[in-house]
């Protein structure tokens, strides 16, 4: 296996009757597009049994099938440096956290091919940024949506890199959120563990699906203040799925003001919302904490509630 490339395997836990096989690792692999794995199963990279899928072929998938799928290195990119301004929380040798602000995509892709955090990073880390993630996206372990403002761990050193996935992959990192939401929900704390993978009717959204079909997701929620006909709640992620807090809340009937995907305008919010311009999910990754991947230092971080939330929590109390 050459530099760059990883096998990721997936195993079938419950098969539906002649479900396609893009489909199906789609469910379970939320951050692959169906494209994307079409894609690799056409060029060979999906293997079951030790054998290439063969193209062409109509793949039933069963019950437990197992699956390994070769993920070549990521083709690089001419990513350019740009200085766009940074809030720096913390940074050394080899890590750097930032404290994003809503609006900010995190790294280079369709649509958004410069203007970006890893643009940023580049500019003020002279290119000094781990290189395991691919040149398309330097020093990203993990993301947040563009809307979501709050804080991100970025790896400059390749061991950085490494220790860091390993905390995110065994769910050791410690993320608290800040959300605003429509309604009070009862009970007022409490735990959402339900699974999450694309949705049927749109594959850009995520849906909670039935256990066993996509990935385990664990939000535990706290209700901190109650509002008017809203609240805001604090959530801390077991796990870190796409649009994990946004799906989660919205599953239990307190979806995220402002949410143009999960949220729909509930009466009463609309002159709100249009008086101050707040048109983003109210979510604000407030709180990170985890181990050094180099010192083993344990780090905990925090970040203000933004002025535009800070506004809305304003006009919503009792």
């Amino acid at each position: 296996m050459g530099p760059g490339v990883s096998i990721i395997e997936a195993t079938i836990a419950q098969a539906q009757d002649g479900m396609r096989l893009d489909r199906a690792l789609a469910d379970l692999l939320p951050d692959l597009s169906r494209e994307r794995l079409k894609a690799l199963i056409n060029d060979g990279h999906v293997r079951s049994t030790g054998q290439p899928i063969k193209i062409g072929t109509t793949i039933k998938v069963a019950t437990g099938q197992s699956f390994a799928i070769t993920m070549p290195a990521p083709v690089a990119l001419d990513n350019v440096a740009q200085d766009i301004p940074l809030t720096i929380v913390h940074e050394d040798a080899d890590l750097i956290v930032v404290d994003k602000p809503a609006g900010l995509v995190v790294h280079p892709a369709a649509g958004n091919l410069d203007g970006t955090l890893v643009n940023a990073l580049l500019h003020h880390c002279k290119g000094q940024l781990s290189g395991i993630g691919g040149v398309a996206r330097p020093g990203i372990v993990h993301r947040i949506d563009k809307d979501t403002s709050g804080l991100l761990v970025v790896a400059k050193s390749d061991k950085a890199h490494d220790g860091l996935a390993r905390q995110f992959k065994d769910h050791s990192i410690e993320r608290l959120y800040a959300a605003i939401v429509y309604g009070h929900p009862l009970p007022g704390s409490g735990t959402v563990d339900a699974w999450l993978g694309r949705s049927d009717a749109d594959r850009k959204k995520m849906a909670v699906h039935r256990e066993g079909r996509g990935k385990h997701a664990v939000t535990h929620y706290r209700t901190v203040e109650r509002l008017r006909d809203a609240a805001m709640v604090e959530c801390r992620l077991e796990t870190g799925r796409t649009h994990q807090v946004r799906v989660h809340m919205h599953h239990i009937g307190h979806p995220l003001i402002g949410d143009p995907v999960y949220g729909r305008e509930r009466k009463g919010f609309k002159s709100i919302l249009e008086t101050l311009g707040f048109k983003r999910q109210a979510l604000h990754a407030k709180s990170l904490g985890f181990i050094h991947p180099v010192t083993d230092e344990r780090l905990m971080f925090q970040s203000a509630l933004p002025a535009d939330m800070q506004e809305l929590l304003s006009l919503l109390h009792v």
